[in-house]
């Protein structure tokens, strides 16, 4: 479950940063190939609560601060808002994840952060912004290109990509809110810990039986996540996001030959085509943010 979003820092290291992002591509690439291998014979609630539960040892040691200093009642909402909201999304992941190939899965991700640009526009008061328009559209048309709805059939693990890349951005929005209140690595361990809670329900439903081989590769899929989360947060702390957006690109490659390879799946050029339009509008509101923070810097 890739979070591309849009990077924070500006320091002049961006070989170091485009690094770090082929590096969390990787990661995350190598996540949904096992969520992909196992999830056959396992309910998408059930696997997706295992991956969370099983990544809840790097979780615990971030909310030492917060048993230290306790929560607000706003920041009790905040943090159950978006354990909901990230609950919903990761479901519906984990779902399309069993349905579709794992090209089509990685390169509708890419439309996270273009709803992350609508509902910050919507929700938090930021200005519609031309550039903001034009990445949206051009996000959307990478979109159809991708589903060709009345050419296929559009699968019900396509809508639930749709769909979950809706709810992780939602997740990401109030994350931002969450982040100017509290330190980030205890916005990221309560999302383990809500989220686990979350899907326990779910699972708990639809439970079937599993071997210590399931959840070995179970423990896998958070260990990847793990790495995939830290080099993305290096990457985006040590380089401008313009420089390494277009580097996550290569996760769409690497899926495609990946589920070539491993899951006999086709290679579909209008799908790698899709992703190119859609990466492309992420790489470019992405430039066009920084340029604007450096501006509005150089005039303050």
């Amino acid at each position: 479950m890739t979070a591309v979003a849009p990077g924070a820092a500006v320091a002049a290291r961006p070989l170091a940063g485009i690094l770090w992002m082929v590096l969390a591509g990787l990661f995350f690439v190598g996540m949904t190939a096992t969520v992909k291998l196992v999830g056959a014979g396992v309910p998408a609630a059930q696997s997706a609560f295992l991956r969370f539960a099983l990544g809840l040892p790097f979780a615990v040691p971030m909310l030492w601060p917060l048993w230290r200093r306790g929560l607000s009642a706003g920041e009790a909402r905040l943090f159950a808002a978006r354990g909901a909201v990230h609950t919903l999304g990761v479901l519906l992941w984990f779902f399309a994840m069993t349905r579709i190939p794992l090209a089509e899965v990685t390169a509708m991700n890419y439309l996270n952060p273009i709803y992350v640009t609508l509902g910050a526009c919507l929700f938090l008061g930021e200005r519609w912004e031309a550039r903001r328009l034009i990445a949206v559209a051009a996000a959307l048309l990478g979109a159809l290109v991708i589903l060709r709805p009345g050419l296929r059939a559009v699968e019900p693990g396509h809508v639930a990509m749709l769909g979950a890349s809706l709810f992780l951005a939602a997740g990401y929005l109030v994350a931002k809110r969450l982040s100017g209140q509290v330190p980030a690595a205890v916005v990221v361990g309560m999302l383990s810990a809500t989220v686990t809670l979350g899907l326990l329900p779910f699972a708990w439903a639809v439970w079937v039986p599993v071997g210590p081989v399931e959840i070995g590769w179970f423990f896998a899929t958070a260990c990847f996540a793990t790495g995939g989360h830290y080099a993305m947060t290096r990457a985006f702390a040590i380089a401008p996001a313009g420089a390494t957006q277009p580097a996550t690109f290569l996760q769409l490659l690497w899926s495609v030959l990946l589920g070539a390879a491993a899951f006999g799946e086709p290679v579909d050029a209008w799908v790698i085509a899709g992703g190119a339009i859609i990466m492309a509008a992420v790489s470019f509101i992405s430039w066009r943010e920084a340029v604007a923070r450096r501006m509005m810097a150089a005039e303050g």
